[in-house]
């Protein structure tokens, strides 16, 4: 059986200092637990986790890519230039994305065609809003959102790792209960089966308000297989004590 993974996605946080405190504090407690774990962090701070890092069981990633390889696109970052920083993992249209930034499933896909010609795995984002939740279309939505990407990538599909990420429980204090979760997992795991003989690989993580308090009974369900953390990866007990949740 795979170990269970945890992400940390910093969002719009950090700060040099405070991001070496953090770190420390993680890395000091993670001998007690088995889960594989990592952390996106903010595009400025890549190089400070490759020298803090490095070496470390704790692996770190980015939180977003430009869908382009070069060129004059102000602002953007290639994949190629996150591999020179050692990520391991790359956020890939994040429901925030989505939202403010206008992200397509079919820009989405893009993005994760070029994240895995660089070497590095996509997190893959896939989620309903309350309204479409509440008009029965979750299961529509996220089978929408991760088809585009299998269309685009079938070929290596077993690579990517997914998220699925309810956009009604991130930052709301909501969150799906132990079973709603399940059974959207359950459903992205029927597709993965569908679209790879390897779809078993694929570690499906949930992405909606888990912290210290939930995360045993989410990370209990047969399809959970981690999480993707937003603010509880700023508190290093909150997110070492969700890693040793994992690591039962």
């Amino acid at each position: 059986m795979k170990s269970k993974l945890i992400v940390g996605n910093w969002k719009m946080n950090g700060g040099l200092q405070a991001n070496s405190d953090l770190l420390l504090a993680i890395q000091s407690g993670m001998s007690e637990t088995s889960c594989r774990a990592a952390v996106c962090v903010p595009l400025p701070y890549l190089a400070q986790m490759q020298t803090l890092l490095q070496g470390s069981a704790l692996a770190w990633g980015a939180q977003d890519v430009s869908a382009h390889q070069s060129g004059a696109y102000t602002g953007e970052v290639s994949a190629s230039m996150l591999r020179d920083f050692a990520v391991r993992y790359c956020i890939v249209g994040h429901s925030e994305r989505r939202h403010y930034h206008g992200e397509s499933d079919a820009l989405v896909a893009s993005k994760v065609q070029c994240v895995l010609s660089a070497g590095i795995t996509p997190i893959v984002c896939v989620g309903e809003s309350q309204t479409e939740r509440a008009a029965g279309q979750t299961e529509a939505v996220v089978k929408r959102q991760l088809a585009a990407v299998i269309h685009a990538n079938g070929h290596c599909i077993s690579e990517i790792v997914v998220a699925y990420e309810p956009v009604w429980a991130i930052g709301t204090g909501l969150t799906a209960s132990p079973e709603q979760a399940q059974d959207v997992h359950a459903l992205l795991r029927q597709q993965l089966q569908a679209a790879s003989s390897q779809a078993e690989r694929i570690a499906i993580l949930y992405g909606g308000s888990m912290n210290a308090e939930n995360a045993s009974s989410l990370l209990a369900q047969p399809d959970v297989d981690g999480g993707l953390i937003g603010g509880a990866a700023l508190s290093a007990n909150d997110f070492l004590t969700i890693m040793a949740s994992a690591s039962r």
